[in-house]
């Protein structure tokens, strides 16, 4: 079973130093439109489905565009992981927030709208420049 300290591989080696988990990781980045470490959770939760090593999880995908399969076992627990990852949590859903006052937003935005840009200011002559400045004479 893999653990979150199995993200980073042997001690003092990360994860993705090793060339099948950095694959792995890119086939999940290109195949579900994720972050690293989003890839990393997918690839360590598919690891804990199949109840063996991110890392032979990392070798089996690895081997996949060669033409070898995935075992059923593997391929199953790696679409669960990526629909979990895909599906919003509910606990994101019951979660509000406080929204901002439509009235108030109106209000900011009217005003923000009514703004009129600054008229530039000329830069005074600097005589020690080595480039012209043209003066006001």
């Amino acid at each position: 079973m893999s653990h979150p300290a199995d993200l980073q591989g042997s001690p003092g080696r990360p994860l993705l130093a090793r060339p099948t988990a950095a694959s792995a990781v890119g086939m999940l980045m290109a195949t579900t439109p994720c972050s690293v470490r989003d890839a990393e959770k997918i690839l360590a939760a598919a690891a804990d489905l199949a109840d063996v090593n991110v890392l032979d999880v990392a070798a089996a995908m690895a081997a996949g565009p060669g033409g070898t399969p995935l075992p059923a076992l593997l391929e199953r627990a790696l679409r669960h992981a990526v629909t979990a990852a895909r599906t919003p949590s509910r606990a994101a859903e019951a979660r509000t927030g406080v929204l901002p006052s439509r009235t108030r937003a109106e209000e900011v935005l009217s005003r923000l709208r009514g703004w009129r840009p600054r008229p530039r200011i000329p830069e005074p002559c600097a005589p020690w420049t080595t480039r012209p400045t043209p003066c006001a004479s």
